[in-house]
């Protein structure tokens, strides 16, 4: 596949080859330097997704207002930082850390957008509801994920099973010390590691998740080009994601139960 050109027409067959078609409500996550090249970049992706489910679908994407990734200094990861993003203003016209894809789509028309830090954007059917409810409402109407070059850590939506408490001991594992967070400005989110700790499992949480639904025939994997692409309902994966938070928590997490 490699120095393969992919066209728009090239794009919305593969992505029906991969299950997705007209009427159908999909949350997006994407890399486009994944794709080897795309004849028109970001625009022409975005495209090819509207022209795939039609306007009585839906497409749903994050626009979280945070820059690219920063540079983290080995000072910061002997402390356990492992990332930093700064947070910017909603109205900022500045790349962001969802992609090329999401920002071109952010800025189409009829393109609505959501508020606050952890806002979607939504074109076609009840997209003023995703906006206004996130991904809930993609679970509300049993909506799809479509994954294209980026990983399963990428589906915002799995967030929602975070709604099933998990045990104290676990929250304080993972929790960011105050003594490292006060370093850092209101502006700037910062993801954490405690490198003192004894290692987990060799499986993070949603990649069990993901193993149990692959077990179950419940994700379709493909390729678009060079990208490795996924395609799953979104409520099933969650539910099981909250099944293990409720029943097997330590597991999920790797710790032993103490």
């Amino acid at each position: 596949m490699a120095g393969v050109e992919l066209t728009e027409g090239d794009i919305e067959r593969a992505l029906r080859d991969l299950g997705l078609g007209l009427g159908d409500c999909v949350e997006v996550h994407s890399s486009l330097s994944t794709f080897g090249h795309v004849q028109g970049g970001a625009p022409t992706v975005v495209n090819a997704l509207m022209n795939t489910v039609g306007e009585e679908g839906a497409i749903v994407m994050s626009a979280y207002p945070l820059s690219p990734p920063l540079p983290v200094t080995e000072e910061e990861r002997a402390r356990g930082v492992c990332w930093k993003l700064r947070i910017l203003s909603e109205d900022s016209d500045e790349k962001t850390a969802m992609g090329a894809i999401a920002d071109e789509f952010r800025k189409r028309p009829g393109v609505i957008c959501g508020s606050g830090i952890h806002r979607v954007c939504a074109w076609g059917r009840d997209a003023s509801v995703y906006a206004a409810k996130g991904y809930q409402h993609l679970l509300d109407v049993d909506g799809w994920a479509l994954l294209l070059g980026v990983g399963f850590d990428r589906c915002s939506s799995m967030h929602l099973g975070e709604r099933v408490p998990i045990p104290r001991e676990i929250e304080e594992r993972f929790k960011i010390p105050e003594n490292v967070r006060r370093d850092y400005p209101d502006d700037i989110c910062i993801g954490y590691e405690d490198p003192h700790a004894e290692p987990g499992g060799d499986e993070w949480e949603w990649g069990k998740v993901l193993r149990e639904a692959d077990s179950r025939g419940l994700v379709t994997r493909g390729h678009i080009g060079l990208a490795e692409c996924m395609l799953f309902k979104v409520k099933p994966l969650v539910v099981i994601y909250e099944h293990y938070r409720r029943t097997e928590p330590f597991w999920l997490f790797g710790l032993d139960r103490p």
